[in-house]
């Protein structure tokens, strides 16, 4: 006896047909706000010589992180400079900068909102148990008919791919709050906002400020991948050495990538002890 197939690609591949055709307004709105702020972001940071901003970027390691921090930033940037790769670096830096952006201003009130209703926890956790374990290429599939090839498209995937561990951070760091320091609060007559934002937002912060280092770590990666997309910066360096057979091309871009993601890494972590 055959089982019939379930069609669920041909679901799937109507139901994207369904809402690009509906919603090709929203989504074409929404590209040309990203692209115009992908631009001004890009041409602001090229403006500035590479040594200007080589220098606001190791000031602010200094201030956040010590001397060693800037060192290291100022080795590590003087490297990327002097293999020619630093407008493929700001180019992956403007669209990592976006993609956590727009990831945390969703995240955090979804985090916050699971952690303060059971309900909305036990329907968000598996869709997050779904969002981390799918393969990241899946993610530029429904990126490409809402959003064309290029950096828009990079960026819609990569503010998928990296959002989960911001929103489990900060739900867990809201319920990982003392009750009794709840329960003070509740005597003392505190309502919900005061709760919030002055008793568990604020002892939460590190774990918070933990949960966004996941997502810039995530973003940077996807970053990468969404070269096969059309994306610029680093990963279309990477992709382009792959298809011309390159490979010192390709562990020069891959060395550049890694020494953006210990610099943003390093920044994050310390603005988290500095909080």
């Amino acid at each position: 006896m055959e089982i019939p197939r379930i069609p669920l690609g041909d679901w799937i591949e109507s139901g994207l047909t369904w809402l690009t055709s509906e919603f090709s307004m929203v989504t074409r709105g929404i590209s040309r706000f990203t692209q115009t702020g992908i631009d001004t972001l890009n041409s602001s940071l090229f403006w500035l010589p590479e040594w200007a901003l080589l220098g606001l970027i190791a000031l602010l390691c200094w201030r956040l992180g010590g001397t060693r921090l800037a060192i290291g930033a100022i080795a590590g940037l003087a490297l990327i400079w002097n293999l020619g790769l630093w407008e493929p670096m700001i180019e992956t830096l403007t669209l990592v900068v976006f993609a956590t952006l727009v990831a945390i201003v969703i995240a955090l009130p979804v985090g916050i909102a699971a952690a303060l209703s059971n309900r909305l926890y036990r329907v968000i956790m598996p869709i997050l148990d779904f969002m981390q374990t799918m393969p990241a290429f899946v993610y530029l599939i429904p990126a490409i008919p809402f959003f064309g090839i290029g950096s828009v498209s990079a960026i819609f995937a990569t503010v998928i791919f990296s959002m989960p561990p911001a929103i489990r951070f900060t739900t867990l760091g809201i319920r990982q709050v003392p009750v009794e320091l709840i329960e003070a609060a509740d005597a003392y007559g505190a309502t919900r906002g005061q709760k919030l934002f002055k008793v568990q937002l604020p002892l939460s912060l590190p774990t918070v400020m933990a949960g966004i280092n996941q997502t810039i770590m995530l973003a940077l990666s996807m970053v990468v991948i969404a070269a096969m997309i059309g994306a610029d910066g680093l990963g279309s360096e990477v992709w382009r050495a792959i298809q011309r057979l390159r490979p010192g091309d390709g562990f020069e871009a891959g060395i550049a990538v890694v020494i953006l993601a210990m610099l943003l890494d390093r920044l994050t972590q310390s603005l988290r002890k500095t909080r």
